[in-house]
């Protein structure tokens, strides 16, 4: 229960931030929604109006007068055609939601051009689960390199995360980033015997995943993590191990042949002496 609300008290964190954006820069209202799934922007209109996205305020829609709607399907490269829809009100509603969507939608009258609303919109793609990898980092003293296991928990394909480390319920760590499609990683060194509770999650505004960390598991040869040195004693002690059981498998197969060979010998031996004898009593 105190994961949950915790995990709840980072996502509104996180979005009390993006509301600090209201007022501040000139945004009415900011939404989160997840990929896919559909958002209306409402608004009360008394003239006509436009409906312009992004920086360069391309022009989407339009309320015309006697109520007569216009998309424009063409603009902002086609990605939204299709997608639109007007209600009455001059709400923009906006179906099958990509993260391409994300940005600044802003509504003008159109006799006046003056700027009635603006709206931020974040579309996000569901997080992946994290994953843990084990790195190799350089020790410099054996005693380290036997102790330490340097572990790594990432994410991939992703944009608008953030990825955190924690020790039971407190912070380690964390990182974040807003580009599109790339990969996060954040380190994490434990101790060999560590017998603390870690965890690795990764969230966004709309969805969250978390992994749990088991130590005996990831770092249960830990002693050879960043040791090629050990790694080769390893192998070589195994070739080694090898090439003497083959030497003794050799030796025991050549003495059993040897023993057996010196009793074939005594028994035709012994049969030769028997027909001898019998031989002279005839």
């Amino acid at each position: 229960m105190f994961k949950l609300l915790k995990k709840m008290l980072h996502l509104i964190f996180f979005q009390l931030c993006l509301w600090c954006l209201v007022g501040v820069s000139g945004v009415d209202e900011v939404k989160s929604v997840m990929e896919g799934d559909s958002v209306t922007l409402h608004i009360q209109r008394d003239d006509e109006i436009e409906w312009r996205f992004g920086p360069n305020k391309i022009l989407l829609a339009e309320v015309k007068q006697n109520n007569i709607l216009k998309f424009y399907d063409d603009s902002a490269g086609g990605r939204f055609k299709g997608r639109l829809n007007l209600d009455q009100t001059g709400s923009l509603y906006i179906t099958n939601t990509s993260t391409t969507d994300s940005g600044l939608y802003h509504v003008y009258s159109t006799k006046t051009s003056t700027l009635l609303y603006t709206f931020s919109l974040g579309v996000y793609a569901p997080v992946p689960v994290p994953v843990f990898m084990r790195d190799s980092p350089q020790y410099s003293s054996s005693s380290e390199r036997s102790s330490k296991c340097l572990l790594l928990c990432s994410v991939f394909n992703v944009s608008r995360v953030t990825l955190s480390w924690y020790k039971g319920n407190s912070l380690l760590s964390s990182i974040s980033e807003s580009d599109l499609s790339i990969s996060l990683s954040l380190p994490l060194e434990v101790e060999y015997q560590d017998n603390n509770t870690y965890s690795c999650l990764v969230n966004n505004p709309i969805s969250n995943q978390t992994q749990h960390l088991d130590i005996s598991q990831i770092c249960s040869d830990c002693r050879c993590c960043g040791s090629p040195e050990a790694v080769i004693r390893l192998v070589l002690a195994v070739l080694l191990g090898m090439l003497v059981g083959v030497i003794l498998a050799f030796l025991v197969y050549g003495c059993r042949t040897r023993n057996l060979q010196r009793k074939k010998n005594v028994r035709k031996r012994a049969m030769d002496r028997d027909l001898t004898y019998a031989d002279v009593l005839e």
